[in-house]
């Protein structure tokens, strides 16, 4: 679902009850474990999390005036959708989450290249997602970007 907001905060006020709370979630889980360097914005109608041109000039290379994104949060139709894209640039990473990922859910995980899709809101993995997020810096993610992404 794409939202008409410009900023976090009015994404969430934005959101239906039951989704306000795992977005909140979510953002505090982001706030507490992302490595220093991030900066919280809107990115493409989501909140995100991104390298900020400060520490990126070159910025995203689909657009160069967008600073390079690395993590997501939306709320859809039928789920919450995490994007994160070191684990659709870090094979080691990917396998670590999928490999992970039946310790702390009971549910089959439901995941693309970079989006893991929560359909049940009583059943998200908070404190793997928490690791998942820490487990990358700026820096790691602009060298691995420009290796593995950028072309």
């Amino acid at each position: 679902m794409k939202y008409d907001v410009n900023t976090p905060d009015d994404y969430m006020n934005s959101l239906p009850e039951d989704r306000k709370e795992v977005i909140a979630r979510l953002r505090q889980l982001a706030a507490d474990h992302l490595p220093e360097g991030f900066e919280e914005t809107m990115s493409y109608g989501m909140i995100g999390y991104v390298v900020p041109h400060t520490l990126y000039p070159a910025g995203y290379h689909c657009d160069p005036q967008l600073p390079l994104p690395f993590l997501n949060f939306a709320s859809q139709k039928n789920h919450v959708a995490v994007y994160h894209s070191g684990v659709y640039a870090n094979e080691a990473l990917y396998k670590w989450f999928v490999e992970e990922y039946p310790n702390h859910s009971g549910r089959k995980l439901d995941m693309g290249k970079s989006c893991i899709r929560f359909k049940r809101m009583d059943d998200i993995p908070y404190d793997l997602l928490g690791e998942l997020f820490g487990k990358m810096t700026p820096d790691e993610w602009i060298e691995l970007y420009e290796k593995n992404v950028k072309r």
